[in-house]
């Protein structure tokens, strides 16, 4: 039996997790224990209810919910980048994809019916938010998918760093909560070479590897206090190579580097050809070291060219958040390290259950001002 005492505001909290999610919601619960511990708050033994999502021969499947979620604050947690997860079909193992991790989710949507008093995704990675504007008949795939949702009774969606916010255009009426992880890079990085890299704008800079991430990195530089450089890729506009228009040439927009040290900031490393194309493009340009930083490290074609440019001393290190779903191996990369974003996470499920403002987690300017050691200018 739950302790239904377990808050001071709102309804007693629930979370779920579709097998894609399980990791990542076992360490949010730790989490989410220890801040009602620090609050004085009693917590229960833990917040996950039990849940299965069998699969049938054929690969179809279903939700079940094993605990009561009867009138909690039901928070269901999935992440659609852990291809970490496997199946069974037709007698073979597959990993599952994006689409099959929402499509768990919106079984256990249905499953859990309008028992709760309010339900909340948590998806960090944001399904489909890639695919978040259409060029001619294009699919609209991430405002579809929002939409879904909120059809099957979802009151909110929390993610971090979706690649275009505008796409909670598609649920206006709902909320979409946008948080931003700056404040968990930029606390990894300085604990992991604060005491190599000075941070002045003689000796420090902000790169973006492409006009589409300007802004992203604007915001990092704005508390850096540094000067923002970028990249513009030209493109060859009449071929398409692995769908995308090639990339003729790098062009740099800004001033000498020579002897200083550079962070390129991005929301996602995909392949991560663009990121070290970019770190060659700085070390020709005599950049002292040159740093990642980014929100989600999905390496779809491997790592093995990351090893070999770490190797050659084309990069120092990358950070990425464990929002998503990372492998062991990886871990184990002298150049990679995490910042945890769990606890960002956790904050956000105890406020949003007890009817905090959320705009501190929302806004980390504040804390990366204090994390810098300066004052918040008014």
């Amino acid at each position: 039996m739950f302790n239904s005492n377990s808050q001071i505001r709102g309804f007693p909290i629930a979370i779920l997790a579709t097998p894609g999610g399980r990791q990542l919601a076992t360490v949010v619960d730790q989490q989410l224990r220890e801040i009602f511990k620090e609050n004085g708050e009693q917590a229960p033994p833990t917040f996950l209810r039990e849940s299965d999502n069998p699969r049938f021969q054929n690969g179809e499947g279903k939700a079940v919910i094993v605990d009561s979620i009867r009138g909690t604050d039901l928070f269901i947690i999935v992440d659609i980048g852990n291809y970490g997860v496997t199946y069974q079909r037709y007698g073979t193992e597959v990993t599952m994809g994006p689409d099959e991790h929402f499509q768990d989710l919106k079984r256990q949507l249905g499953a859990a019916k309008n028992m709760a008093q309010r339900v909340t995704v948590v998806m960090p990675l944001l399904y489909e938010s890639r695919q978040h504007k259409m060029y001619g008949r294009e699919s609209l795939d991430c405002a579809i998918a929002l939409q879904e949702l909120v059809n099957l009774g979802v009151d909110s969606v929390m993610t971090i760093d979706a690649h275009n916010s505008h796409v909670m255009n598609a649920i206006p009426m709902h909320g979409l909560e946008n948080l931003h992880g700056a404040y968990q890079l930029i606390e990894c990085m300085l604990q992991d070479a604060g005491d190599q890299i000075r941070i002045h704008p003689d000796s420090f800079v902000l790169c973006s590897p492409d006009l589409g991430g300007m802004e992203r990195a604007r915001y990092f530089a704005e508390h850096f206090q540094v000067h923002l450089t970028g990249f513009y890729k030209y493109r060859d506009l009449t071929r398409v190579v692995e769908g995308k228009n090639p990339v003729i040439e790098h062009k740099f927009l800004g001033d000498d580097l020579t002897g200083k040290d550079v962070l390129v900031v991005d929301d996602m490393l995909a392949s991560g050809g663009s990121l070290l194309e970019t770190a060659a493009e700085l070390r020709e340009r005599h950049a002292k070291g040159v740093y990642f930083a980014v929100t989600y490290a999905l390496f779809s074609g491997g790592a093995t060219a990351f090893d070999e440019a770490y190797a050659d001393g084309l990069f120092n290190r990358l950070y990425a958040t464990n929002a998503t779903y990372i492998p062991p191996e990886l871990l184990e990369r002298e150049w990679f390290v995490v910042a945890d974003a769990t606890r960002f996470i956790a904050k956000f499920i105890h406020s949003f259950n007890q009817d905090h403002s959320i705009t501190r987690l929302l806004d980390s300017t504040e804390k990366i001002n204090k994390l810098l050691g300066r004052e918040l200018m008014r």
